[in-house]
C-alpha cells in the first residue's frame, strides 16, 4: 500500500464511525486533508521497514495518531490568540473557514482521538501502553504543549540560547522524536537502542526547527504555504535572530550529521538497512 494513502485511510477509517456532530468531523477532515509532508508518520513507517518489519494496519494506526496530533497543533497555532494566521498549507486556516469555536473543538478532537485509535490498534498490550505513554509525554504538558507555553511567554523578549533550545526541544522536538522511539518500541529493539533512536529524533527535531526558522526569513508564501516572517512580526527569538543565517545553516547541518552518525552505528550494530531514513534526513538540508 502507498504509505501516504495508508496514513490517510487510517484517519478516515477512524472518522467514518457514526458521528455525534457532522460539522465537527467536516472541520477535522478539512485540516487533515489539507496535505502537508506527513513527515512524522512517514518517518515511523520507513523506520519500521528499515528494521525489517512488514507494515500492517496497526502500524498505519500509530502513524496516523501522531499526524492527527500534529494537525491539531497546527489548528490551534493558527488561532488569533496564538500565531493569528490566515493561511496554512496554502489554504484558509481552520478558524478562517469554520470560525474560532469550531476550530478549537477540531483541534481538541485531534489531540484526544489518537489515543482511542492507538488503544484499538492490533498490537500487543504492553507495546500499546508504552506507545500511549510516549505519545502523551511528547504531545502534552511535558512536551509540545509545554513548549508552546514557553514560546508564547518568550514573545517580545530577547531569549538566551538555552531558553530558545528548551522551547524548541519541547514544542517541536519531542513530537518529532516520537516516531523514532515508537519504531524502536514496536520492533522491540531494547532500551539502549531506543535511547539512541530518541537522541536521533531529538537532533532531527532541532534541525527541523532551525530549518523552519530559516525558511520563515528566506522563503515566500508559495514555497511554504503560510505567511512568511510571522516570527519577525511577533518579535520571537529564533535561530537566525540569535545566530544569523550562516550559523543557523551550520547548526542545521551539524544536527543532521549527528543523527546520520547514530543511524550508521545502528546499521552496523543491528544490521538493519537505514537507507530510507538517511534519505529523509538528507532531504531536510537547505542549500544556498
Amino acid at each position: 500500500m502507498d504509505k501516504l494513502a495508508g496514513i490517510d485511510d487510517a484517519v478516515h477509517r477512524y472518522y467514518s464511525q457514526k458521528a455525534v456532530s457532522g460539522d465537527l468531523i467536516e472541520a477535522i477532515l478539512y485540516s487533515v486533508n489539507a496535505g502537508g509532508k506527513r513527515l512524522r508518520p512517514l518517518v515511523l513507517l520507513d523506520l519500521l521497514e528499515d528494521m525489517g518489519l512488514e507494515l500492517t494496519a496497526a502500524h498505519f494506526d500509530v502513524a496516523a495518531a501522531v499526524e492527527m496530533i500534529h494537525t491539531g497543533s497546527l489548528i490551534h497555532d493558527d488561532l488569533p490568540a496564538m500565531d493569528n494566521d490566515d493561511y496554512r498549507r496554502g489554504r484558509l486556516t481552520n478558524h478562517k473557514k469554520f470560525g474560532e469555536a469550531t476550530a478549537i473543538l477540531a483541534g481538541d478532537s485531534l489531540f484526544l482521538d489518537p489515543f482511542g485509535l492507538l488503544a484499538e490498534s492490533d498490537l500487543p498490550v504492553t507495546i500499546k501502553v508504552e506507545l500511549l505513554r510516549e505519545l502523551s509525554y511528547a504531545a502534552g504538558s511535558y512536551g509540545m504543549v509545554g513548549g508552546q507555553m514557553l514560546d508564547m511567554k518568550g514573545e517580545e523578549q530577547q531569549l538566551a540560547i538555552s531558553e530558545l533550545q528548551l522551547i524548541h526541544a519541547n514544542k517541536t522536538g519531542k513530537l518529532l522524536a516520537f516516531p523514532f522511539v515508537a519504531a524502536g518500541i514496536i520492533a522491540e529493539l531494547g532500551s539502549a537502542n531506543v535511547a539512541d533512536l530518541r537522541t536521533a529524533g531529538e537532533l532531527i527535531g532541532l534541525a527541523f526547527q532551525v530549518r523552519d526558522d530559516i525558511l520563515d526569513v528566506t522563503a515566500t508564501f508559495e514555497e511554504i504555504g503560510k505567511t512568511p516572517q510571522k516570527d519577525l512580526d511577533a518579535e520571537k527569538s529564533t535561530y537566525p535572530s540569535l545566530f544569523g543565517l550562516d550559523k543557523s545553516h551550520q547548526i542545521l547541518d551539524d544536527s543532521l550529521d549527528q543523527a546520520l552518525a547514530i543511524f550508521r552505528k545502528l546499521k552496523n550494530n543491528r544490521g538493519f538497512n537505514s537507507e530510507k531514513t538517511e534519505e529523509m534526513i538528507e532531504g531536510l538540508r537547505l542549500h544556498g
